[in-house]
């Protein structure tokens, strides 16, 4: 698990319960971010370096106000417009992928190499992540049954977590 001063936002890596499931974990280097920019047609700039970076860091599911506070802490010159911007640029792109969990504020997480599903807590906004090759040939046959061919899909899931159902 990871530790973050803003439990509201934490991503939980849960240890795997069978063999059906798998858990999303994966680094990306800084010339693997620099790909991500030239794919986009963009300059390589220290600034959208350091978004992307910052972006990347921990891995954790993050709202353009907290990314913008995150960047202004190592470089103040990087304005809020200039982080949105590139944001939404991003999610355009699929580089980025949008999470609008219920009726908390829109995340942004790097769009993984490998797809991963989501479960939210509605009672502390924890955040876990998940693979699971049954949803995933499941969703495969609905699509193939009404003859669509998916291109991607975003799943998010809502409940209470152990730890807040204990506390009730």
């Amino acid at each position: 698990m990871f530790n973050h001063s803003n439990r509201q936002s934490e991503t939980v890596l849960p240890i795997p319960s069978s063999n059906e499931t798998s858990y999303f974990d994966e680094s990306w280097t800084e010339e693997d971010l620099k790909q991500i920019i030239r794919k986009m047609n963009l300059k390589v700039t220290p600034q959208r370096i350091l978004i992307l970076q910052t972006l990347h860091e921990g891995r954790v599911h993050i709202t353009a106000q907290e990314l913008y506070e995150k960047v202004q802490k190592i470089n103040s010159d990087v304005g809020f417009a200039t982080v949105y911007r590139f944001l939404k640029g991003m999610a355009e792109a699929r580089v980025v992928t949008e999470l609008r969990m219920g009726s908390m504020p829109t995340r942004y997480e790097l769009t993984p190499k490998k797809h991963h599903d989501h479960m939210t807590c509605t009672a502390c906004g924890k955040i876990v992540e998940f693979q699971n090759k049954n949803i995933e040939d499941h969703q495969e046959k609905v699509a193939k049954q009404y003859g669509f061919k998916l291109t991607h899909h975003v799943l998010e899931l809502y409940g209470i977590c152990t730890s807040c159902q204990m506390k009730k």
